[in-house]
């Protein structure tokens, strides 16, 4: 498997390549779209065919590059039922299994962040890798007071999905502040202040008092993504 990890300076965007080099099938998760110029010159540097963009969820600070992508490339748009996005392709649901050739992408439902958001594991030579969206941070987890974000069910999505993987399947997140690129299961368990905690209760009460400023982007960002990245 090919991987790679691209960062917007603008909105701490982590996107992902993955491709599976025996076919040159390949997807992209979470692209922005200031960067599709940048994309389609790493897809032609790898030889690769764009198979599909997956976002994790609806995105409130930066505008997807899925439908400029699917102009330039004919791959499809995915992103998960809840969003009722209808120009997507193809809507993704918890269970679901992704081919990129020969790459089987397992699809996560795990609503908190917001009512639409979704993570993906990919095991490639017996190595996990967890796409987590704005689930699972790097020693933190994403915001839930927006977008029908849920508190509960993010504890849920956490303690009962994400954190049951193996300790060293390697965490790769939507977002990062401080420069961090990855991190795996086991050391956030133990090191995530958020995941630091006694019940469910416990950690509703926390999140529920972070008081954290909207998305500089959000007003233009969000109805953008319900159209597949046209500005309205």
């Amino acid at each position: 498997m090919l991987l790679e990890q691209y960062f917007d300076q603008d909105t701490s965007t982590y996107t992902y390549l993955i491709a599976d080099q025996e076919t040159c099938s390949a997807a992209l998760i979470d692209p922005v779209n200031t960067a599709v110029e940048f994309y389609l010159s790493v897809l032609e540097k790898h030889k690769l065919r764009l198979y599909c963009v997956l976002d994790t969820h609806t995105h409130a600070d930066h505008i997807s590059a899925n439908g400029m992508l699917r102009d330039q490339t004919g791959c499809l748009t995915l992103l998960g039922q809840e969003a009722h996005a209808s120009c997507i392709d193809k809507t993704l649901k918890g269970g679901d299994i992704l081919h990129v050739g020969t790459l089987n992408i397992n699809v996560l439902y795990t609503p908190g962040h917001t009512d639409d958001s979704y993570s993906f594991y990919v095991l490639d030579n017996d190595q996990g890798y967890l796409f987590t969206g704005d689930t699972l941070l790097i020693n933190g987890t994403g915001r839930t007071d927006f977008q029908n974000g849920n508190a509960k069910k993010q504890y849920d999505s956490l303690f009962n999905i994400l954190l049951r993987y193996p300790d060293e399947t390697i965490v790769y997140p939507g977002h990062d502040y401080h420069g961090i690129k990855k991190s795996t299961v086991g050391r956030e368990k133990m090191h995530n202040p958020r995941l630091q905690v006694s019940d469910q209760a416990h950690y509703v009460s926390i999140m529920e008092t972070l008081n954290l400023p909207n998305p500089k982007h959000m007003d233009v960002a969000v109805p953008a993504n319900r159209a597949c990245g046209k500005l309205q």
